[in-house]
């Protein structure tokens, strides 16, 4: 049996280099829709980053949201992978964001 945070890994690891999804939408994924503050928990819990990216994680909104080796260094790793950032949000969130099958 996965726990929740095992849950959210597993998922995070197939998001491709250039992607990125929404709390929300992780949450959505692994079977817990109303559960976007236990991934943002998962996320700070993390001890395999960059290998489980979740740097990939952001807001619904764009804004890039929190990482443990702060912001800079997430903005950092995101317009590393092609990803443009503006004032620390996602700009034209619709075209990076990964939209896993069903």
């Amino acid at each position: 049996m996965c726990s929740f945070n095992q849950k959210c890994y597993g998922f995070l690891v197939k998001i491709p280099k250039g992607k990125i999804v929404t709390y929300s939408l992780l949450a959505e994924c692994i079977g817990h829709p109303q559960a976007h503050r236990a991934v943002g928990n998962a996320m700070s819990k993390n001890d395999n980053a960059p290998q489980i990216p979740c740097h990939r994680v952001v807001k619904s909104n764009g804004e890039i949201g929190g990482y443990a080796k702060g912001p800079d260094m997430k903005v950092k790793l995101l317009e590393s992978e092609g990803i443009r950032i503006k004032n620390k949000k996602v700009i034209n969130l619709e075209k990076y964001l990964f939209k896993p099958l069903t």
